[in-house]
């Protein structure tokens, strides 16, 4: 039986693992991701009872029940590189025995859900709208870390992302990867578009916005917003579902990413101030999952 080194899984002298300061009883099965801290409250705020609220850097859990549910509300920040901590400390409290470091015989699965914010692609997805990400599109490079990558991806989505797009940035392949389809009907159902998103591993230059630098390719996104798989667009931009998708799927979980749109990048609007239309969102994936 694998022994993981003290370097390898680091768990803090409290019992706890090393970034979310959790504890495995303090996990639930069912986990609700965000990228902002403070919505952890936010949507902690509809819960009846609350087990434990613990902060540590931009990481900040409260488990507690929602409509009978037992559900883990967890921030990850921002970015792909966020997304390979928390879902392997989630799957580390999950599956590892804390006492002796070697994996638990009986494998359990988790449910995570991210409610994310997002730029909308298409004139169908103004702001406002809820996207599910169906596939998601990685231009982040964390799933290549790790053996066996090849299984889980979309590799003809890849091939023809690379072809139309005439993808001129070397050093990196986009990656493709889908959601959990069970999941997927039990959160989307019928009131949200159902799309695939881009995960940029930048706000700025990797999902085409130019300031003072310039850009590799300026017609990347103009391309992106063209492209069709299947009779499938890419419908948003955001930073993280890829790694979540992929990392959930490589270790057995279920994973999804639904998104609120509060930037048009067609039409070049944006609105900063989107708490009001996120509650309803948060109140369907609390229903839901």
């Amino acid at each position: 039986m694998k022994y993981i080194e003290n370097s390898e899984l680091i768990i803090n002298g409290d019992g706890s693992v090393f970034h979310l300061h959790l504890k495995p009883e303090q996990l639930a099965d069912l986990i609700v991701l965000c990228g902002d801290p403070a919505r952890v409250s936010m949507i902690a705020g509809y819960f009846e009872t609350t087990e434990c609220d613990i902060s540590n850097r931009e990481f900040h859990s409260i488990t507690g029940t929602c409509n009978g549910k037992r559900i883990t509300v967890v921030s990850h920040g921002i970015g792909c590189d966020n997304i390979d901590i928390v879902v392997n400390e989630l799957d580390a409290l999950a599956n590892i025995d804390f006492e002796t470091r070697t994996v638990r015989p009986v494998f359990r699965q988790l449910t995570m859900v991210r409610i994310g914010t997002s730029g909308g692609l298409q004139p169908f997805t103004p702001i406002g709208t809820y996207v599910a990400a169906e596939k998601s599109i990685g231009f982040d490079g964390v799933v290549y870390f790790y053996r066996d990558n090849e299984k889980i991806r979309d590799i003809v989505l890849e091939n023809e992302l690379i072809r139309r797009l005439d993808w001129k940035i070397t050093g990196i392949r986009p990656y493709a990867v889908s959601a959990d389809v069970s999941l997927m009907e039990q959160i989307a159902k019928d009131d949200m578009i159902r799309g695939i998103t881009i995960a940029a591993n930048g706000f700025y230059g990797p999902q085409g916005r130019e300031l003072r630098l310039t850009l590799t390719d300026a017609e990347l996104n103009r391309k992106i917003e063209i492209f069709n798989f299947e009779n499938r667009r890419i419908t948003n931009f955001e930073m993280e579902s890829s790694a979540l998708t992929g990392l959930a799927t490589m270790m057995g979980h279920r994973a999804v990413t639904v998104c609120c749109i509060i930037a048009g990048r067609v039409n070049k609007n944006m609105k900063t101030d989107y708490n009001h239309i996120l509650p309803a969102l948060i109140e369907k994936v609390l229903d839901r999952i």
